[in-house]
């Protein structure tokens, strides 16, 4: 009986502890009950570290990492990165780099929902 109440108490010292995040929790509906998605994200990031490690060069596996960055924030704002990196690959060349914002993936994805898309591609004679 002993070891029973220490489980209890054990658990009501964590539930004090952590009584802000609860009531987060409870309060603020979009709050997922598990971390599911969390450590699916995770372990695409671990996946990945670890097919980084042959990629044959220091400047190769930057490059990697930041295509890898590029694509899970496509992922993050609902862009399709295969739309997004041909319509922005050929144009990123010569925007200038003070508003490279704007190629970034949620400006495009406003871009494209606000209003026909501006064509950076030049038309050939």
């Amino acid at each position: 009986m002993r070891k029973v109440r220490r489980l209890n108490s054990s658990h009501s010292r964590l539930a004090t502890k952590q009584w802000d995040a609860i009531i987060y929790f409870i309060e603020d509906a979009r709050l997922p009950l598990g971390n599911n998605r969390s450590e699916a994200a995770l372990s695409k990031v671990a996946l990945g570290r670890t097919n980084f490690l042959f990629v044959g060069h220091e400047a190769a596996g930057e490059n990697l990492a930041g295509l890898y960055a590029l694509v899970a924030t496509c992922a993050a704002n609902g862009v399709n990165p295969e739309a997004y990196l041909a319509d922005v690959l050929l144009p990123i060349q010569t925007h200038p780099n003070t508003r490279i914002a704007e190629l970034l993936p949620h400006e495009w994805k406003r871009r494209q929902t606000t209003g026909p898309p501006e064509s950076h591609h030049q038309s050939s004679p």
